[in-house]
């Protein structure tokens, strides 16, 4: 799919600005949408049918397609699967489990290497002299949750699993409208190697809406039980996607490289982001501006998961805050 990018350049707006010491120093500039109980969109900013690659943010809509498949796991497993993991013990010991429930081990697995994601984690590994590997990689999970639905559908489960070609990639591409309601998605090549889809941040926030409220079926119902009951599977103990889900009662969030996030409860209230230049830094406060004007209570979120300091020598100088008209109805 060609983009015109004079419109990616118009369909961003500003969203966020970094302070530090009391001056601006950054602007973030982004588009989000944020749907109704109904469906109906709430509020949006900015180009919310520009396509993007929500990266990560699809891991909960390729389950989607794994369950529908076969694919039956206990919960903190299939959480696992949507999972952007820290590479912690539990995480690692995790996607052993899902790979030996069908008689396959890590040697499996095709994804890329990568030390864990956790910066603790990944200076462990290193001190004792360990190496980047597909099971640490952050993916893992979704990659063992993929090699488990080939065994269960009689799939190849070498590694042509990642082909685009492959039935179960052909899946997953065919499952991404059923969830959205938009079209067959046009795909390139994710950081762990999978297909990575293009799609809009609307049929993101669709997407997410129809899994957590069961639209789709049972097994949305079962992913949204699985990630908000266990969110620390979905990321790790510091992270704003985990700390979040722990925040808010039956909330399934998912976040993505290049700045995406999206979340959904089962009342049918979604949100997808998109910052436009890819800073994580300002997702975290974007979304709590957008969850508290669609009416999301957020009072019970640890703080870590929306703070974005800005350090000095170490210490606090600044923060990132909400501009334009996000800031008068969320911020």
């Amino acid at each position: 799919m060609s983009v015109d990018p004079t419109r990616v350049i118009r369909s961003y707006v500003p969203l966020a600005v970094t302070g530090r010491s009391g001056h601006p120093e950054s602007v973030h500039h982004g588009a989000l949408v944020a749907l109704e109980r109904d469906g109906r969109p709430a509020f949006s900013f900015g180009d919310v049918d520009l396509p993007i690659f929500p990266r990560s943010s699809m891991k909960p809509i390729q389950a989607l397609s794994m369950v529908r498949h076969g694919l039956d796991l206990p919960d903190d497993l299939l959480a696992l699967v949507c999972a952007s993991h820290d590479g912690r013990g539990q995480h690692l010991y995790g996607v052993r489990r899902i790979l030996d429930l069908v008689g396959l081990d890590e040697s499996a697995l095709a994804n890329t290497t990568d030390l864990p994601l956790d910066e603790d984690e990944a200076r462990e590994v290193v001190r004792h002299g360990g190496s980047p590997t597909s099971l640490r990689h952050n993916c893992s999970g979704k990659h063992a949750g993929m090699l488990a639905t080939c065994v269960v559908a009689g799939w190849p489960s070498d590694s042509s699993y990642l082909s685009s070609d492959h039935p179960l990639q052909r899946a997953i591409t065919e499952e991404i409208p059923l969830a959205s309601g938009g079209e067959i998605p046009e795909f390139g090549i994710d950081g762990c190697g999978a297909p990575a889809h293009l799609i809009s941040l609307l049929e993101l926030a669709r997407s997410f809406r129809r899994i957590a409220t069961g639209e789709v079926g049972a097994g949305g119902q079962r992913i949204q039980r699985a990630m908000s009951q266990h969110p620390e599977m979905v990321g790790g103990p510091t992270r704003d996607v985990t700390l979040l889900m722990a925040g808010v009662p039956g909330l399934m969030a998912k976040d993505g490289a290049e700045g995406v996030f999206a979340a959904a409860l089962p009342d049918g209230r979604a949100v997808a982001i998109k910052v436009a230049d890819g800073a994580n830094r300002a997702r975290p406060p974007i979304m709590r501006a957008a969850l508290r004007a669609l009416g999301v209570d957020v009072s019970g979120v640890d703080a870590r998961a929306f703070a974005a300091p800005i350090l000095g020598h170490g210490q606090p100088v600044g923060e990132v805050r909400i501009v334009g008209d996000l800031s008068n109805i969320g911020g």
